[in-house]
């Protein structure tokens, strides 16, 4: 076998791993590229703070959670009763918004009218909930206008202010 088909080969099967990844449980959809990018580890915005921002959602606009930095905020229908159960491989596609070290709670913007608490991440930290919900970001998103995450996978959704509370 020569170099060249070696290569192809290689990086075909990265890119099959890193596709088959992506969306714990499902396919992305939205209009996010195919190119793979570094997943971004869990993040800490500062101070853990939520508020709310305008953005457009599938096609609508609405209000959706944010980080302080205004990146969008998602959740996982798979976390029953706020158990996190995104970690591994799914938590490097879907950083875990956690709070800093030195930061006993988040804080809320004055918009925000659900209930902010953590729990804590099995990869390790303390992981910020809203209504129950453990909160994460979608590695796709690279910008503030970014919700590629919005029904990946029919099980990853962005955070409204009315979500009911994770039972």
């Amino acid at each position: 076998m020569d170099v060249g088909t070696l290569r192809r080969r290689s990086a075909l099967l990265v890119a099959s791993l890193g596709l088959l990844a992506v969306a714990c449980g499902g396919s992305s959809g939205g209009s996010s590229s195919a190119t793979s990018t570094p997943a971004p580890s869990a993040s800490t915005a500062a101070a853990a703070t939520v508020k709310l921002a305008p953005k457009t959602v599938a096609g609508k606009s609405e209000s959706i959670l944010v980080d302080s930095k205004g990146m969008t905020l998602y959740l996982f229908t798979a976390d029953k009763g706020g158990t996190v159960s995104c970690t591994s491989t799914c938590a490097q596609n879907w950083p875990p918004l956690t709070l800093a070290s030195g930061v006993s709670s988040p804080t809320a913007d004055k918009t925000v009218t659900g209930k902010l608490a953590t729990v804590p991440n099995p990869g390790g930290g303390t992981q910020v909930t809203y209504n129950g919900w453990p909160l994460y970001y979608f590695f796709k998103d690279k910008d503030t206008a970014d919700t590629y995450g919005q029904g990946v996978g029919g099980k990853w959704f962005v955070v409204t202010p009315d979500v009911a509370p994770a039972t």
